[in-house]
Formats: structure tokens, sequence, C-alpha cells
């Protein structure tokens, strides 16, 4: 027991041994520790009727839970040693054993909050699950949206913790120092938080949502992803454009996903010398052609008579089905066209009268 007696930097060799010991003694059962925690969690969310996944949750949150366990541990007992008189120095006429301190407090909060984090990232998985059950797509992209919103105020409590407890200010003074800074900052950022604004307003309105089909701003493309600041979309010819939300809310769009129709329309310029009942037989056979299923609502009519030609006006919906079953049926419909000239020999206006489709 003499050995164990014998002080060393001040502190005795058995002070060492005991705080050691329990130390490892933490750090091997750290799991073991982390697992009872989150089932007391697990308990309170069954009480509340709420359904979770464990493995899900033991994976996200007990790594950096161990972590905060074993260094609150870790600074709880160190807090019981004196500190050697060997190790003193000073920095900016603060002490060694006051500076230490404070990167222990550090490395506590940060620890802690890294594990809020990952509990807001698996909360955000038990809601992607949710918004996974319907088909509503705006609510997987309001699940990223609150997810990265509340990490980004954890980070600031965070900030703000750490100069008030690291490097030992006073929170509300600095805060109230920064107010005029603030307000330049806001002012500067005018745009930012508009643009943030504008994201809160996407969200809750839903003009339109991930994967829907827009036309906005002379872009023509699908969303695929909402942000805080900007809304990105996958134009047709497969660009990855980039347009800020206060434009996207500002700016007339279009949203060609929740139509419930496609329009086609073909103007024909035909020849003067096409006789009367020869043109009206043209257009009864195109209505014929028109009435098939997948085409609602066509419309043929001699919409004009100009000194050079006659104007035929085809004008015909679809339901709202994909760009490319929509291109296959106009295609169909240019060709039945030119079928019914031919047989019928009508002949197009001139040589500068295109037939415009």
């Amino acid at each position: 027991m003499g050995i164990l007696n014998t002080i060393v930097w001040g502190n005795a060799i058995w002070e060492y041994a005991l705080i050691a010991g329990v130390l490892l003694f933490v750090i091997i059962l750290k799991r073991r520790a982390g697992r009872k925690i989150t089932h007391g969690v697990f308990f309170f969310f069954k009480r509340l009727d709420r359904v979770i996944d464990e493995e899900r949750f033991l994976e996200l949150v007990l790594p950096p839970l161990a972590n905060f366990i074993v260094a609150l541990t870790a600074f709880i007992l160190l807090e019981e040693l004196k500190f050697p008189e060997e190790l003193s120095f000073k920095i900016l006429r603060v002490g060694s054993n006051v500076i230490l301190e404070r990167i222990g407090i550090g490395i506590l909060i940060f620890l802690f909050f890294q594990t809020l984090l990952r509990v807001i990232d698996y909360l955000a998985v038990i809601m992607e699950k949710k918004a996974d059950q319907s088909r509503d797509m705006s609510d997987d992209q309001l699940v990223i949206f609150f997810r990265e919103f509340f990490k980004v105020i954890l980070i600031i409590i965070c900030i703000l913790l750490l100069i008030r407890f690291v490097f030992n200010q006073d929170i509300t003074k600095l805060l109230a120092g920064l107010s005029i800074v603030g307000a330049a900052i806001a002012l500067a950022a005018k745009e930012s938080i508009e643009n943030l604004i504008a994201s809160f307003i996407i969200f809750f309105d839903k003009p339109f949502t991930v994967g829907d089909l827009l036309k906005v701003n002379q872009v023509t493309g699908t969303v695929e992803k909402i942000g805080l600041r900007s809304t990105r979309i996958r134009s047709i010819d497969k660009s990855y454009v980039t347009i800020p939300n206060k434009q996207m809310v500002d700016s007339i769009v279009d949203n060609l996903s929740i139509r419930d129709k496609r329009r086609a329309e073909i103007i024909l310029y035909l020849d003067l010398k096409t006789n009367r009942s020869t043109l009206d037989q043209f257009m009864q056979q195109l209505r014929v052609r028109l009435s098939a299923p997948r085409i609602k609502d066509a419309t043929v009519s001699l919409s004009d008579i100009k000194i050079d030609s006659y104007v035929v006006t085809v004008e015909y919906f679809t339901e709202a089905i994909g760009i490319a079953e929509f291109i296959e049926i106009k295609q169909a419909v240019n060709l039945s066209v030119l079928d019914l000239m031919e047989t019928n020999g009508i002949a197009v206006a001139g040589k500068n009268k295109p037939i415009a489709f």
C-alpha cells in the first residue's frame, strides 16, 4: 500500500489507478450503457404510441452517445484530481488548468450536440418512411427541408454555448454588440432572407413539388430539389438549372405535371384550287381519324380564307400522358393528315407556305 500512496504530480497513485479503472470500465461498457439509455427513449416513445425503428436508432445515435458518456465520465473523474504544479503555464494570462477545463467543456458540448444532430437524422428517417406511404412528393422534400433547418438552429446554439462556456464571453452582451452588425448583415443578405421566406411559401402553398415538370423563366424541366435558397431543375436539355426561390414565387410557374390534358395544333395552308366538296370531304375524313381512343376533344375547321390559301386549323387534346407517348400520337396524326391530303389530291398553297405543325 506504500507505493499506492506515493504522491505523483500532486495526487496519489491509487487515485490515478482508480480513475483509470473506472474510465476503462466505462469504455468497455459504453455501448451497453448507451443501449440502456436508448431503451429508455424507446419506452417513452412507445408510451406515446409512436412506431420507432430501434436498430436504426442504435446505428445513428449510439456511437456519438457512447462517446459523450465516456467524455462526461472522464471529465467528472479528472475534476477530482489536483492539477500538477509541474504542468502549470499561462497563455494570455489564462492558466493551463483553466485552458484544459474549457477544452474539456468544449468537447462535451460538441459531442452532446453531435448526438442531437443524429437524433434529428433519425427522426427524419422515421418521417421519410411515413412520407413514402403517401403519393404527395412534397412530404419527402418537406422532411429534408426541416431536417436541414433544425440542424442549422442546433449548430448556431452549439456555437453560442461554445462562446459562452469555452471562451467565457457573455452571450447577451455579444448579441447586443452584434445587433448593429446583424442589421447590416441582414440588409446585405436581403436576397438570401427573401429566398428563405420564399422557400417556406413553396413548402406550405405547394405550387409544385419534387418530380413535377415545370416551365418557369424560359426553363422547362423536372424539379429535383427544393432547398432553403433555391430550387434545382433538370431541364429538358439535361442541364442542371438553379433558380432562386424568390423567382420561383414571383414568376409565373406553369406546372405541366398537374394539367389534365395535352394540346396539339396543326395549321394547314391549302391550295385555292381545291374545290369546296373536296375540302369538306377532307375535313370530315380527318375528324374520323381524330376520333381515336387516345385523342380527346378534336376539332377541324376552315378557320380562314386568305388571298392565296384556305386555312384549315386542326386542334386536339390527349390525356395527361408522358412526352414520349404524346410525340408518338402527334406523329401518327401528322402522317394521317399527309395521307388524306394525298388521297384527296389536295396540295399545299404556294412554295413558301408549308404545313405548320
